[in-house]
């Protein structure tokens, strides 16, 4: 993979928000200046900001200015109760809330949305929002709002993150803060620089005020890998497959081999199996900047902006057998065993197996322009906001050769999950690169993906403040243009026999499969040099003698040319809220009205057509609209002093993904399965109920209570069904297996959380909670990204200039989806962290951290454990960061 080394910033925060005491101008709770230094008053400030909030509301704060708890945004949430995050690729990306699917959360910045793009080339853009592009520097505070307001931007099923960044007015006169940092993974061996740098201004009348901040990080990731391609039924290699009727009871497969055949064809084999060698460079780079004009106590103006450049290159080998394959492995089977319903071991006779290296450029682009005013009348306020947020990135090109082998081989996964599995050949091909070559036939592609995505906004929001119960009523209205589409195009290579030993290879690092349980030949394996391979086909030395490099075509395959749409999404919203309180009673309730309208367009292919050129397909747009009424009430009574009981009803949505309300469809012509979209779709709607009790029984000390109902109607599931397409390989119309996105019907969420934090003596505290979830969908299906159980324990130390703590995290299996009709889970996943910060003065401070010390396992399996999908380790990171601040 080719490394594009950038020079070390020194870089960091500074943002843009404007906070509003209970406006959509600023869609969060008002705070005074804050100046937060160590565990112990940002836990308080965070305390605070709960104990204050009418909604049922949890807080991150940063330890000080550019300090925030994380070096990922992601994993602090997790120590908030009822917050989950996947770590599908080492770190904190996805975020869960209260035992919803991801895409089910909105994330706001400051209010509003982050246009992004996805990295990785298998993702299509979605509503989920993607931690790893957040720099942790440029946050001040985040809150989680489990319960709605009529005033916050809808969309949310789980919960509402708002992250917070600082703004000059937040900070002190003059400040300058700065670090540079040092970060190290244990199983890629390598390390590089981070750094951080902000600076910010304001008059002594604060009058005006400007921050600006920029951030640099970056992380050379390794992915070691036991992964399946999908499943299959043993009947497939007794002529189950009607498009491949062969019987492996009439070639190799006899006596002892056939008969527990014929007993088990309902049995459960993995398509494929083998390992997996995922390099990757992550590079971030962070620019903010705001200004702040308070000319008088009336007017208010404010800019900011936002700037991400991310680069996430990345280089993947997947060596496999393919002991599934329809035409070279189904009749060379010679010997299975058979437990519960898994063939658990398999043997074949001159079977496929296959190479596919994947280099990909991948990147990340956001560009954010907000612009905020607002005017302060006696006893009333009216402001207006107005911004666009666009992004590009996905994948710029990817160049893939696959090198296919044909040897004896047998394929064991007895001892998973304990050892998700052992692949070996009766002579070692795993490690002769000269026995892989390319099928001239097809021997793999080269593709661009780009995506683009974009929102632009305005809003306007009045309030008035009255005497009585009443305290206060806002009123406003919001529209959202969101744009977001997807280009894919590529060409095919062709024409080629070349072996894996033309591009470099060399044995895999000592360290591979470390801690998999795996046999010599698989941690023994070759690699190629990614940038070799892609010189070979870039270069065109694959053409003929007098052949030109073709151009990527979106015509060049169906999965292209499908690939191709756009979704445009106008949202109308007006609301209305009452602030109240009433004695010890205080709270709010409202309405919010939107309107949504969607367009969607992309390629269809026309019926009965090859769908192989121009003639055969046509861009096709079709409409949907709906509107609702969101209701929402929180309310909470001081008990006692110490004693706040809260209640919350609300009725809320959550629209379908982008990529799922498209008329996308992907083929594959070897194991007749495919994917695709669904226009049709309909937004989630469920009716949330929540109730708590926090009992504040110290200062900075809190146990806590909260129960938790939602019933989903509309839920989106992927359902797989018989479709019949031209299959290109064959050249004649056969029945696909096709999975795409259905409303699936009801579906609910409830539980309960405990939450408890205290200091104690000497230095000590303590941060843990415990959640229960336990969602089911129609007829008793499992919901994607429900954990049933989940603990967090955080012990910390504070004492004069020394701060120590340590974070362990703990949650039980969950859903993640159907893929290839089987269902898709992981298995529990714990991991620890560390850091420690030693303050030489006010001014200059050390910080050391370690994180995922256990070196956790991602183990993804499809039904049962037994039948590992992907599993896979990213090593430990450790690293040490010099702050300073002036």
């Amino acid at each position: 993979m080719k490394k594009h080394r950038k020079s070390v910033l020194i870089a960091s925060v500074s943002l843009f928000c404007l906070t509003g005491a209970g406006s959509a101008f600023a869609q969060e709770t008002q705070v005074d200046e804050l100046v937060v230094t160590g565990i112990r008053a940002s836990l308080q400030q965070s305390l605070e900001t709960k104990r204050k909030a009418d909604a049922i509301v949890d807080s991150v704060t940063a330890e000080d200015v550019g300090k925030f708890p994380n070096t990922n945004v992601a994993e602090a949430l997790t120590m908030v109760p009822g917050v989950t995050v996947d770590r599908q690729f080492g770190q904190g990306e996805k975020v869960s809330i209260l035992g919803t699917d991801p895409a089910l959360n909105r994330t706001l910045l400051n209010g509003q949305t982050v246009a992004s793009a996805d990295w990785f080339i298998l993702d299509s853009p979605g509503r989920t929002f993607n931690y790893a592009l957040l720099a942790p520097q440029i946050v001040g505070r985040v809150d989680i709002y489990k319960t709605p307001e009529a005033r916050i931007d809808e969309g949310s099923i789980g919960g509402t993150v708002i992250v917070s960044t600082r703004k000059p007015f937040d900070l002190k006169a003059g400040i300058i803060a700065g670090s540079v940092g040092y970060l190290y993974n244990d199983r890629s061996k390598k390390g590089d620089f981070q750094g951080a740098l902000m600076g910010s201004w304001k008059n002594q009348a604060e009058t005006i005020g400007v921050a600006l901040s920029v951030q640099k990080a970056t992380d050379q990731l390794r992915r070691d890998g036991v992964e399946t391609y999908g499943t299959m039924a043993a009947n497939q290699w007794a002529g189950g497959n009607p498009d491949n009727p062969v019987d492996s009871r009439n070639n190799g497969c006899l006596t002892t081999c056939a008969a527990t055949l014929t007993a088990n064809l309902g049995a459960r084999s993995p398509n494929a199996f083998g390992t997996s060698f995922f390099e990757q460079e992550r590079d971030r780079l962070t620019y903010t900047g705001s200004v702040q004009f308070r000319p008088n106590d009336q007017l208010e103006l404010e800019f900011n902006w936002l700037k991400i450049k991310a680069d996430y290159d990345n280089l993947n080998q997947s060596m496999y057998a393919f002991q599934g394959n329809t035409w070279n492995s189904l009749g060379a089977l010679t010997g299975l065993t058979v437990n519960n319903g898994v063939v658990t071991k398999a043997s074949f006779h001159n079977a496929l197996s296959v190479l596919d290296v994947q280099y990909r450029e991948a990147e990340m682009n956001s560009d954010t322009y907000d612009f905020r005013g607002k005017w302060k009348g006696d006893g009333w306020d009216l402001s207006g906001n107005a911004g666009i947020s666009k992004a590009d990135g996905g994948t710029k090109r990817q160049v893939f050769l696959e090198f296919l082998n044909w040897a004896d081989y047998t394929v064991d996964i007895s001892g998973s999950p304990g050892n998700p599995g052992q692949l070996t050949y009766a002579n070692n091909v795993q490690g002769n690169p000269a026995a892989f070559a390319t099928d001239p036939g097809w021997s793999g592609n080269l593709v661009t993906k780009p995506t683009k995505d974009e929102e632009k906004y305005a809003q306007a929001d009045f309030g008035l403040d009255l005497d009585g119960v009443i305290k206060r009523v806002e009123v406003g209205y919001k529209f959202r243009r969101h744009e977001t589409s997807q280009e894919y195009a590529g060409i095919a290579i062709t024409g080629v026999a070349a072996p894996a030993s033309l591009f470099a290879p060399s044995t895999v690092p000592g360290n591979y499969l470390r801690g998999f349980g795996s046999n010599d030949q698989m941690r023994g394996r070759f690699r190629i040099d990614g940038d070799s391979m892609v010189d070979y086909v870039t270069g065109g030395k694959w053409l003929a003698p007098g052949q030109t490099m073709p151009k990527p075509s979106i015509f060049a395959a169906p999965e292209f040319t499908a690939g191709n749409w756009a979704i445009q999404e106008d949202i109308n919203a007006v609301y209305a809220q009452a602030n109240v309180e009433a004695g010890e009673l205080r709270g709010n309730f409202g309405v919010r009205y939107v309107h949504t309208g969607v367009d969607s367009s992309g390629y269809v292919c026309n019926p009965g057509s090859a769908c192989s050129g121009p003639a055969d397909w046509g861009w096709k747009s079709s409409s949907k609209s709906y509107d609702n009424f969101l209701p929402s009430v929180n309310l909470a009574y001081n008990l006692r002093e110490d004693l706040i009981l809260r209640f919350a009803a609300a009725q809320v949505i959550a629209r379908p993904n982008y990529a799922d309300m498209t008329n996308f469809f992907q083929l594959s012509d070897g194991i007749l399965i495919g994917s695709g979209g669904n226009p049709n779709l309909d937004p989630y709607k469920s009716s949330n109920f929540n109730f708590s009790a926090e009992w504040y029984f110290q200062p900075q000390a809190i146990l806590a209570a909260e129960f938790f109902y939602k019933d989903i109607s509309n839920y989106i599931l992927q359902q797989t069904a018989p479709e019949q397409y031209f299959n290109q390989s064959q050249g004649r119309v056969t029945t696909y297996q096709i999975s795409r996105p259905h409303n699936a019907g009801s579906a609910d969420v409830k539980g309960v959380s405990f939450a408890y934090q205290q200091n104690y003596a000497y230095g000590l505290g303590l941060l843990a909670n415990y959640t229960y979830a336990d969602g089911s969908g129609q007829d008793g299906a499992p919901l994607p990204f429900n954990s049933k159980h989940q603990v967090n324990l955080s012990p910390f130390y504070e004492n004069g200039p020394v701060q120590v703590r340590a974070t362990y995290t703990w949650r039980s299996k969950y859903f993640t989806g159907v893929d290839r009709g089987d269902d898709m889970f992981v298995r529990a996943y714990k991991s620890v962290d560390v850091s420690g910060t030693y303050n030489f003065t006010k001014n200059v401070s050390l910080t050391v951290a370690g994180m995922n010390l256990t070196d956790s396992e991602y183990f993804a399996y499809a039904n049962t454990p037994a039948l590992p999908r992907g599993v896979y380790k990213t090593g430990r990171k450790y690293m040490a960061t010099l702050n300073l601040t002036f």
